[in-house]
This record gives C-alpha cells, structure tokens and sequence, in this order.
C-alpha cells in the first residue's frame, strides 16, 4: 500500500534508510535471493523483458539504484551483463551484505558501493552506460528528481532498466492471498505440522521486536503504485525515448503471496522441507505460465510488476 499522504519526502527517506536496514539482517532468506543458476536465469530474464525481448548487451560501468542485497547486479554481472558496478543503497545494511555476496561470489574488485539518495547521485554526469534497479522505484519520494539525475549520469544513448515495479492493479490483487493466507495459516500449520511463531525466549522475543519493527516501516516505505500510461509519461518528461514498458508476474505473485502469508506465520526450522519444495517448485511452474501465455497476451497494468527500459538521447 502507498505510504500515507500527509508523509513528507524527508520523513519517507529516514524511514526507508531504519526499514531496509531491519530488514538486511535476514533479507536473502526471508525473500530466498539466490545466486546461483536460478538467480542467474531469473535476472537475465526480467532484464531482457525490460529491454523488450532483447537480449541484453553488456554494460561495461553500470550503476544500481537500491542495491539491496545485490540480487539484480551480481547475478547479473555473474552473467556478463555488467562489468563494473556502482552499487548505490540509501541503507548501509544492505551494502554491508551485499559487499559480503560479492565478495563470496568473487566480485569484489569490480564492485564499489556508494551510500547515497537516488534523487542526489554524486557521480559526474555520463559516468554510466546503464542506470538500473529491481522493486526500488516505487520506494523514491520524488520521482521526477530521480528520473532527472538518471538522465543526467547517463552517457549519451546509455539505458535505464527497472524491474519488479507494483502496479496499482497488481497492489490491489495481492491483498487477496494475503487476507486468504492469513484465515488459513492456523489450518495449514496444523497440517504441516508447524508451530505458530510465538516469540518463545529471550532470543525469540528479540527477534520478533525486529519483525515487529519492520511491519511497523513498511506502511511508510512503498510510496508508490504505478500506472503504466503514468510511468511512461514520467520517462518522456525526464527526457528519455525508445521507451519499453510491460508487465509480469500474475498468477505466480497470487499464488507467492498465498505461500508467503503463510509460511510468515510458522516458526521457520518448522516449515517441512518437503513443503518448501512444493511451494519452490509450483511458483516456478506458474512463473513459466505466466511468461508463456499471459504476459505475451495481457495489458501491463494487470500484472503485478512493471518492467521498463528507456534510452537517453545520443
């Protein structure tokens, strides 16, 4: 849901730098970010949705906007897409653990982060050939600013790629499974046999006042949900062309945030390896139908992410 109104742009940003660093502790498993081949697989594809169908070039000096962990960049850069990153994350949470990921990965000598704001990048302009990001633009308070100091750190013909953007529909839709998922977690658990969390210790208790402090952040951080006529018109007044927008993910974000909701609600070490196969498993199938048959088929605003490209003019 969109952050409340009466949010100032200043207030969004100091709760978004507080939430994101709540949420680095523990962020790759809670969303199951993977490195591996799937990651590799996963980002190239919505990279290459995001170009329209192309097959994405390779970007020598690349620049991520909300880095996170380094989901989208260092699978990508595992891949040959990117060459050298700046990787840019108003929480040094998520840059302490994504220096961990590309270090692990052996990526640390191309891979440099910078702690900074997306609507004041301290770079010189043309310093990139690709400005990008996954499930970050809808976090930014002034968009239009942004967009702006996009264009400007651009080299002339150089792209911007967003991925995993939520549109007002796809918003909307996911409070279905969630409500859904939450009246049959106590169900569900009994079946799997899995206890509710319940903060039991004093470890426990510590970690569910982390949880509880980000539920708390969260209606402040997701500032945005995007129509795509409305998206599109922000790209063109920032002075990009060629520009791409899609959508993806439908049936597999329904079934995802059912999966979610309620596995949120058991005490992790509980959940049956063989559920977490099942719920991996059937998400990926969906995935797949969803790409084969709905997004080639269906209007960009009924999904529930949007995917987008643009050039700077040569």
């Amino acid at each position: 849901m969109p952050a409340p109104a009466n949010a100032s742009a200043d207030h969004i940003r100091d709760v978004n730098e507080r939430y994101h660093d709540v949420a680095a502790r523990d962020y790759d498993a809670k969303w199951g970010i993977d490195f591996g081949q799937i990651g590799r697989d996963q980002t190239r594809q919505k990279l290459r949705k995001a170009l329209g169908g192309a097959e994405p070039p390779r970007f020598e000096r690349a620049l991520e906007i909300g880095a996170g962990t380094g989901y989208f960049s260092l699978n990508l850069m595992q891949e040959g897409v990117v060459g050298e990153l700046v990787a840019t994350d108003i929480s040094t949470g998520m840059l302490e653990t994504l220096t961990g990921n590309a270090e692990r990965l052996g990526l640390s000598d191309r891979v440099r982060t910078e702690h900074t704001d997306a609507e004041r990048l301290p770079f010189e302009d043309g310093s990139f050939d690709l400005v990008f990001g996954h499930a970050v633009l809808h976090h930014i308070p002034n968009l239009d600013v942004a967009f702006g100091e996009f264009r400007r750190v651009l080299r002339p013909g150089g792209t911007i790629a967003f991925c995993g953007e939520p549109s007002r529909h796809g918003d909307r839709l996911a409070a279905i499974p969630k409500r859904l998922g939450a009246a049959m977690a106590p169900l569900w658990r009994r079946v799997v046999g899995a206890s509710a969390r319940n903060g039991a210790g004093a470890h426990a208790g510590h970690e569910h006042e982390h949880e509880a402090e980000g539920h708390a952040l969260e209606a402040v951080v997701d500032v945005h949900a995007f129509e795509p006529d409305d998206l599109r018109r922000l790209i063109a007044d920032a002075g990009f062309e060629r520009i791409h927008l899609g959508g993806e993910e439908l049936l597999a974000n329904v079934w995802g945030w059912w999966l979610r909701t309620l596995e949120a609600t058991a005490e992790p070490e509980e959940v049956p390896l063989r559920w977490r196969q099942f719920a991996f498993h059937s998400y990926i199938a969906l995935q797949r139908v969803d790409v084969a048959l709905l997004e080639p088929r269906l209007p960009a605003g009924l999904f529930y992410n949007l995917v987008l490209s643009a050039r700077k003019p040569a």
